[in-house]
Parts: structure tokens; C-alpha cells; sequence
């Protein structure tokens, strides 16, 4: 289970005065055809702990909207979200477009004090003092509420385009490329919401 080991090393390791606050970022949805990538930001209080808050990649979703809920409700709990949408993806490439919504969630804190935890790889050029954590997900507790803010966020939003474009199911796949989905596809053509760039989606814009 993640715990609080990174977030503690960092402040142990800086300047405190520089370094005041910690903020564990993921992201969701990197992956998909169609939707947006999902990014957020997470500054936990001191001495947090929760039962069941993990990786969300781990946890049903019953489990994540649960944890969900506790985050957002808990008022010691800074949060922040950042959407990059298709159109985003498409420009700039998934990798950048991730790293942009990272970016824009973490600049909603409006705090200069802080230092990065960023599940996975590190971020060139981030915009912010960072560090990557490689499957961060499962080892800080700040960057796993950070994955489930911006996976369930993420999957209330496909929720949201499947009442809009009905045929694809999203609600089923959350834009992933199902073999439901690449049928829907193949029959339908490509939406608003699907990423051009992407090889099955971009064969069918050809």
C-alpha cells in the first residue's frame, strides 16, 4: 500500500521553507481513442492515512468512488483537476498534451512552495520543482489520490459523452479500443471526441 515515505523524504531532504507543501500528481487515460487525457494534482495534510486509498488501477470502481468521495469532502485535502482534450492531444501529441493538463492542474493550487511527486518518468522542462516515481501510484499516497481524482473524474465525464453519442457504448469501454468500440468505429466513423492521431481512428479519417 502507498504511504506517505516520498512526501516525507522530500521535506526531510529540502528546505522546508521552499518546499512546504508536496503535490502528487497521475494522470488517466492516456490510452484511449476517444475522451480526454485526465491529470490532477493532490496536496495531502500532514499525517494523512486512509484505509483503502491505492493505486486506483487496483480498486473496483465502486471502491474508487468511494475514496472519491472522502478526498473531495475532506476540507485538509488541496486538489486540483486539468482536462487535455482531443483536440489538445491531436496538436501537440498524447505525452506533451499529459504533461500540459499535468501542468495546468497543478498551477490551480496557486502555491509557490511546493515540489512535484509525478507518477512515472520525469517530466523535462516541468513547470514546477519535480521528480518522476516509477508506478508512484502504488508507493506515494499523494500521487494514488491523485489517480483516483483523475480516473473517476475522467470516467464521470465518458459517462457524459455516452448519453451524447449513444452508439459507442463509452459508458461500457470509457473510450478504449474494445472490439466493441472499433466496431462502433468501423460503422459510425469517427466523433468530436476521438483522437485523430491515433492509428485506428486516423485509417477511418484517411
Amino acid at each position: 500500500m502507498p504511504d506517505l515515505s516520498y512526501e516525507k523524504a522530500v521535506i526531510k531532504r529540502g528546505d522546508a521553507a521552499s518546499f512546504a507543501h508536496i503535490v502528487g500528481i497521475d494522470e488517466a487515460g492516456r490510452g484511449p481513442l476517444a475522451g480526454p487525457v485526465s491529470a490532477a494534482a493532490v496536496i495531502l495534510p500532514k499525517g494523512y492515512s486512509h484505509d483503502l486509498l491505492d493505486d486506483s488501477k487496483k480498486l473496483s470502481e465502486k471502491k474508487r468512488e468511494l475514496i472519491y468521495e472522502d478526498i473531495i469532502a475532506d476540507k485538509r485535502i488541496r486538489w486540483a483537476h486539468s482536462f487535455a482534450e482531443a483536440k489538445e492531444i491531436d496538436s501537440i501529441n498524447i505525452l506533451k498534451a499529459t504533461h500540459a493538463a499535468m501542468a495546468r492542474a497543478v498551477a490551480q493550487l496557486d502555491d509557490d512552495k511546493i515540489y512535484c511527486l509525478i507518477d512515472g518518468l520525469p517530466v523535462s522542462n516541468f513547470p514546477f520543482p519535480s521528480e518522476g516515481i516509477v508506478k508512484g501510484d502504488g508507493k506515494s499516497l499523494s500521487i494514488a489520490a491523485a489517480s483516483i481524482i483523475a480516473k473517476v473524474t475522467r470516467d464521470r465525464k465518458m459517462l457524459e459523452y455516452a448519453e451524447e453519442f449513444p452508439e459507442y457504448g463509452f459508458e461500457r469501454h470509457k473510450g478504449y479500443g474494445t472490439k466493441f468500440h472499433l466496431e462502433a468505429l468501423q460503422l459510425h466513423g469517427p466523433t468530436k471526441i476521438h483522437r485523430q492521431s491515433f492509428a485506428p481512428v486516423a485509417k477511418l479519417s484517411l
